[in-house]
């Protein structure tokens, strides 16, 4: 059985598929399988998969159905204790899976392990950001709720997860359209300690054609379910708060004066900073001008996100 089962989620990534593989054919630690789920690509994505011939591929086809079923499909054709995901546009350095081994022989009582990454914006590739302080030592051991205030310390393709956490706490919520992954990070935050790794070990690939980078406001992830929760975690109600104040924005933008009462109502005004509180006050045109300014000063690498 090989330590790392590796789900690649694949829906109409013709230009991006093939450096995806071959930065998981590079990894220095090669005791791994690939599953390959192709979510109903209308494009080529198929034909640049199949030109990669290694016993460790499992190639999968199915009927569209969207990112959470996709990757909930591999988890159940998983064989390893260990599970990993790699979007189809994003890439890996060649010592992550090695580096992740490192940390889970090292701390063999944790279940979950992440890298740090670095963003590929239109112009230039930047470090992420993150809130929590670096030490001397390569990782942390941190909570999610905690660490995530900036940039999540969990994504989809730098994290590693032992099988067992799916079996407890469920898989991706295929009800979520957007914001899937947060919705799971979550559920794992409250369970689980994250190990994180400083060293950049992936790469965020932006793709402007790609749904899942884009801003829908149909069905996004449902905080009703961590109600209770909140009351008494306070650092998991900061966090929803964040990601509450970055939904009403959205909502705003798009003219839903419903949706941005919903998100903006439970929001504690007086712990997110007189800044957010500021931007929920201006109209959209003038956000939409705030924003453009500030994905322009991103993409020098200046600046982080308007909504953090």
């Amino acid at each position: 059985m090989a330590f790392f089962s590796i789900i690649i989620p694949l829906y109409n990534k013709e230009n991006f598929i093939e450096n995806t593989m071959k930065s998981v054919l590079n990894q220095t630690f090669q005791d791994f399988e690939i599953i390959v789920v192709n979510d109903g690509s209308t494009d080529k994505s198929e034909e640049k998969l199949l030109q990669f011939k290694d016993s460790r591929i499992h190639y999968f086809s199915k009927k569209n159905e969207g990112v959470s079923a996709t990757r909930n499909y591999g988890i159940e054709k998983a064989n390893s204790d260990f599970i990993t995901f790699l979007d189809a546009d994003d890439y890996w350095y060649p010592t992550f899976l090695e580096t992740m081994f490192t940390h889970i022989s090292k701390l063999p009582d944790q279940k979950v392990f992440s890298a740090a990454i670095e963003l590929n914006t239109s112009k230039e590739i930047i470090p992420a950001e993150y809130s929590i302080l670096e030490t001397n030592d390569d990782f942390e051991i941190v909570n999610y709720f905690k660490a995530s205030i900036q940039e999540s310390v969990l994504w989809t393709s730098s994290s590693v997860f032992h099988k067992s956490i799916f079996q407890e706490i469920g898989n991706f919520d295929t009800k979520i359209k957007s914001g899937e992954d947060t919705d799971l990070w979550i559920r794992i935050g409250l369970a689980y300690p994250i190990v994180f790794s400083w060293k950049i070990l992936a790469r965020y690939v932006y793709d402007a054609k790609s749904l899942s980078k884009k801003s829908e406001m149909e069905n996004k992830m449902d905080f009703s379910k961590f109600e209770e929760a909140e009351k008494t975690n306070s650092d998991l109600k900061y966090f929803l708060d964040l990601n509450r104040f970055s939904l009403a924005i959205k909502s705003k933008l798009a003219g839903e004066a419903a949706l941005f009462n919903y998100y903006y109502s439970p929001i504690d005004l007086n712990k997110i900073g007189w800044k957010k509180r500021t931007l929920l006050l201006f109209p959209a045109f003038a956000l939409r001008f705030l924003i453009s300014f500030k994905t322009f000063l991103a993409n020098l690498g200046i600046g982080s996100s308007v909504f953090k």
